[in-house]
């Protein structure tokens, strides 16, 4: 069956015919986090893949500061962060809050908000998609049919390291090969899925590997801005 039928069917009716076991099988095929198509699926994420309680103004320079990588550069960080080792008592979890103002009320916005807070995420934590914390917050309450759905999945899917074919694909929307992403490809999102089991000391040396990376000198202040690197991303060369 072709990889987007699946990944829509699976968003349509996950929680009544796909199981955890043969969701975690079916993430070993499709080369996506098991925790990300439980969410496609509408079920609960064991806490053992959730991240630890990290720092949110840390989370937020990280990903800032990652974000001025290129892509040799990316590959680099992802490499250093899935090396980094794994805590072995991690600090305990709590229930992260809903990252939108408002509960979600449809079931794409549902999807969004939890494959956000699998990262670890609220919407101040994200770095520069191109779109407003007001629209962030829109899209986590209600995705309605609108002109602008398109780009507002070309802004996120990249952070969130999924691929455009993909992300339409669960979100129901036509993907044509001439759509690209907006800001961020999702070789970005690969570092930041990387660090979801890091815990705030690692993501303070991982975003320290990443100024070294980019030759970047960190000010110690949040600069909303971004290198992009869209126009270079291998899956469109």
């Amino acid at each position: 069956m072709e990889r987007a039928t699946i990944l829509r069917n699976l968003a349509a009716s996950g929680a009544e015919h796909g199981d955890t076991r043969s969701i975690r099988v079916l993430s070993t095929e499709l080369g996506l986090s098991t925790a990300d198509l439980l969410v496609v699926a509408g079920r609960p994420v064991p806490a053992e893949l959730l991240p630890p309680e990290r720092d949110a103004q840390v989370l937020r320079g990280f990903a800032h500061r990652v974000s001025h990588c290129d892509h040799a550069q990316l590959a680099e960080l992802e490499s250093f962060a899935r090396a980094l080792p794994r805590a072995a008592d991690p600090a305990p979890l709590r229930p992260l809050p809903w990252p939108g103002r408002r509960p979600a009320e449809t079931g794409f916005a549902a999807v969004l908000g939890g494959l956000i807070l699998n990262r670890g995420f609220g919407v101040r934590e994200l770095p520069f998609l191109g779109l407003s914390h007001s629209t962030l917050h829109q899209m986590l309450w209600r995705w309605d049919p609108n002109r602008h759905r398109r780009q507002q999945l070309s802004a996120i899917a990249g952070t969130l390291g999924w691929t455009l074919p993909d992300i339409f694909a669960i979100a129901d929307e036509p993907y044509a090969e001439d759509i690209r992403p907006m800001v961020h490809c999702h070789h970005l999102g690969r570092v930041f899925t990387a660090a979801i089991p890091l815990t705030t000391a690692q993501l303070i040396e991982t975003a320290r590997a990443a100024d070294r990376l980019s030759a970047r000198e960190d000010h110690g202040a949040w600069q909303p801005v971004s290198q992009g690197y869209v126009a270079e991303c291998p899956d469109f060369a």
